[in-house]
């Protein structure tokens, strides 16, 4: 199989240009699914279809079809008909199958699945469309290998190679009781060093790590990565074995958590990629701009208030960035460290006054340390101002405990009310701590002017 670094896509322009569908058809069948949507990434909306259209193995078309993001896939099944769709449908996953129904219009979701060939399929794939997205039961699948916990180790075989034809991945074969509530999982030793043993629930391993269908996803890849998984059981509340999530969909949907974490904490307030239309990214920057526009006019509003201390001693305007820039800088690094902690699941909600307590002891040091480091930069370039000097130190230590505190204590509530904690680690931090710092700073001034007047 060809890599994707072999196909040029100029020559793909070029074989567009020349309707030339046998080498093109020739191109696409030595490139992997993944290859290809890549591809498509670099040429038009026109030459993307034409290319589709002449995939001619249907199992690699609707590989195409679900490796292409999401704004790609969406134009081209706006193209298909339900019927189509459908079909394509048929040889995915259920968990795939519900992704791409998932981004459908509600009106022609019941339309696509009335055109699911396999009926049993198709029942699946309507139970786990009632899963909300974000949770175990949004994410899994329903193809895997059960087997019940009474059978003897050549029927479990035979009963394994039955199900196994349905199959294109074996991660783990699940035990179940005669009810379907999950026992065990059976590893692939046990069937080479027990292969005549009366029942396999002798030699099963009871109790596996598994996962209901309402946790959340960020907890289920919080279990992927402590307990080093490739594949997970889902249970439903009474512990019946009803799907299974697999490692390459906890890597998606982590990736693509990670870039919306990562777009909120930069002021972006939706989904949005680097080709996406300009209309689209500027409705995603301009809210928080004009958020910042809004926190700008605060405090030119607050340094006029103070304007006739700032002229009196023009030195105090000087300090007037340090005390915004060390204030946001300071709040971003205490919000992270809280959202990280977050995400990672090494910090509970239980413990959150146990890290404001943390927080407020690293706060002191640093204050401390930074308020001391200004005083002696003042001490030699403005000798003799003990206004200005006593003014920016004890503004700074200020500062620097109230942006460590709130950029602590704001991502901690955000996820107490279930909101996205990434927000708290953006402009929202920056711009509340430039207001607040400056408000610091400006009254501390106004009373070391009458405390040490020149």
């Amino acid at each position: 199989m060809k890599e994707f670094t072999d196909i040029d896509i100029e020559r793909i322009e070029e074989l567009f240009e020349n309707g030339d569908s046998s080498a093109a058809r020739e191109e696409l069948s030595q490139l992997h699914p993944a290859d290809i949507a890549e591809l498509f990434r670099g040429v038009s909306l026109k030459e993307a279809e034409w290319l589709f259209n002449l995939i001619d193995n249907k199992e690699q078309k609707a590989d195409v079809l679900m490796e292409l993001d999401e704004e790609d896939r969406k134009k081209l099944l706006e193209d298909m008909d339900p019927e189509q769709i459908g079909h394509f449908i048929d040889l995915l996953d259920t968990d795939d199958a519900v992704d791409l129904i998932q981004e459908l219009d509600e009106e022609d979701r019941e339309e696509v699945i009335q055109h699911i060939d396999d009926v049993e399929q198709a029942g699946d794939i309507v139970d786990l469309l009632q899963y909300d997205e974000d949770t175990a039961g949004g994410m899994m699948g329903t193809e895997m290998i059960e087997v019940n916990e009474n059978l003897s180790m050549p029927d479990c075989l035979k009963e394994m190679r039955r199900q196994a034809e349905d199959l294109d991945d074996i991660y783990y074969v699940y035990v179940v009781d005669d009810e379907g509530r999950l026992k065990g999982v059976l590893p692939l030793k046990k069937m080479i060093t027990h292969p005549s043993v009366s029942k396999i629930k002798h030699v099963m391993e009871s109790d596996p790590v598994s996962v209901h269908v309402d946790t959340p996803i960020d907890d289920v890849a919080i279990d992927f990565e402590k307990y080093d998984l490739v594949a997970m059981p889902v249970v439903d509340s009474i512990g019946r074995l009803v799907g299974q999530i697999t490692v390459d969909d906890v890597m998606d949907e982590v990736r693509e958590q990670s870039e919306r974490d990562y777009q909120l904490a930069s002021g972006i307030t939706s989904d949005v990629d680097a080709d996406d239309s300009v209309f689209a990214q500027t409705k995603a920057r301009l809210p928080w701009l004009l958020i910042g526009v809004v926190g700008g006019i605060v405090s030119s509003l607050i340094l006029a208030g103070f304007e006739a201390q700032l002229a009196a001693v023009t030195a105090l305007a000087l300090f007037i960035p340090l005390i915004g820039g060390t204030g946001g800088n300071v709040g971003v690094q205490a919000s992270a460290i809280v959202v990280q902690g977050l995400a990672n699941g090494r910090l509970d909600l239980k413990e959150a006054w146990r890290q404001v307590g943390r927080s407020v002891l690293i706060a002191l040091l640093n204050a401390v340390v930074i308020s001391v480091v200004i005083m002696i930069y003042c001490f030699f370039t403005l000798p003799g101002d003990y206004a200005v000097t006593m003014a920016v130190a004890v503004s700074l230590f200020a500062v620097v405990i109230f942006a460590t505190v709130f950029g602590t204590l704001v991502p901690l509530t955000l996820e107490k009310l279930k909101i996205n904690p990434a927000l708290a680690t953006g402009p929202f931090i920056q711009i509340t701590n430039d207001v607040v710092g400056l408000i610091i700073y400006v009254c501390l001034a106004t009373w070391m002017l009458k405390v040490f007047p020149s």
